[in-house]
């Protein structure tokens, strides 16, 4: 069995850490690129379906060559086989769509997997768009907001339990044939059942290490030529979205103060010590009482 994880870097947008040039337009460049946090749920579907039924796991993305260390910390996360990353310059300032065109070519170069797993949607967009539009190029049929999952290789089926939101949330089920093609719900959550599951978890870890240390030999770098995509249809030449403006995040302003406290200084370090005991209680008896029995 074949699987294919797409997921992406994204700006880190901890407080202090984005940075945006004069006209409000955020400084990729300057900004410190993180994984994807929802991409981590399509993870950990990829790694329970590999440890229940064996296979291989690919992982790709599609972006500027930054993306490498994405890629590495998802092999970690999933303990995948091999990597793909599919960066041009002609595919710069892809909206969803165009996303999606360059995705699924380098999907397709990878023959046909037997299911394709993506994160629900990603921080810097919101849209949620670009697995179902990937789907749309590849056409296999498309189970989203996926809370739980199991396959019968047998049959050739895919079995999953998917999140339906309306004025109540609510849980179906649905059945479909492989491949298929799988968007992760954040209320994901990865189950072992056996322990034969847990022993190959483990294994599979302790296989990943050495591979992670030196992911780039399991890396491939392909450009849109590799991937037979016309640039007239990726990047901003393919791209039908229009951005008439970006706001930059405010910070927030600080609500504590700070002290700062040099540990050589031993007044100044038995005042912290005097301000952590005050903080738990007064007393043996307050102090036993904080830390219960």
């Amino acid at each position: 069995m074949h699987m294919v994880v797409l997921t992406k870097g994204v700006p880190d947008f901890r407080e202090g850490q984005v940075s945006f040039d004069e006209d409000g337009h955020l400084e990729r460049g300057k900004t410190p690129t993180v994984m994807n946090p929802n991409d981590r749920f399509a993870l950990e579907a990829a790694l329970q379906t590999r440890v229940r039924h064996g296979g291989r796991v690919s992982v790709m993305s599609m972006g500027p060559p930054g993306y490498k260390e994405v890629l590495q910390e998802a092999m970690e996360t999933v303990y995948a086989d091999d990597l793909h990353l599919v960066s041009d310059r002609e595919m710069a300032a892809a909206d969803t769509w165009a996303t999606a065109i360059t995705l699924s070519g380098g999907i397709e170069t990878l023959g046909e997997p037997d299911v394709v797993f993506a994160g629900f949607k990603t921080a810097d967009g919101e849209t949620g768009h670009t697995g179902p539009q990937t789907n749309w190029c590849l056409g296999m049929p498309l189970v989203t907001h996926v809370v739980s999952l199991d396959i019968d290789e047998e049959a050739g089926t895919l079995r999953a339990k998917r999140l339906v939101e309306g004025d109540i949330e609510e849980i179906e089920t649905v059945e479909t044939e492989l491949p298929a093609f799988v968007v992760a719900d954040p209320e994901f959550e990865p189950s072992y059942r056996t322990a034969g599951e847990r022993l190959t978890l483990k294994d599979l870890r302790e296989e990943t290490r050495a591979r992670a240390e030196n992911y780039e030999e399991h890396l491939t770098v392909r450009d849109h030529a590799d991937i037979n995509v016309d640039p007239d249809y990726i990047g901003l030449d393919g791209s039908p979205t229009i951005v008439s403006s970006v706001d930059p995040i405010p910070k927030a302003p600080a609500e504590r103060e700070a002290t700062m406290v040099d540990p050589d200084d031993a007044g100044a370090m038995q005042d912290v010590l005097t301000a952590m005991q005050s903080a738990v209680g007064d007393g043996d008896g307050d102090a036993a009482a904080a830390g219960g029995d």
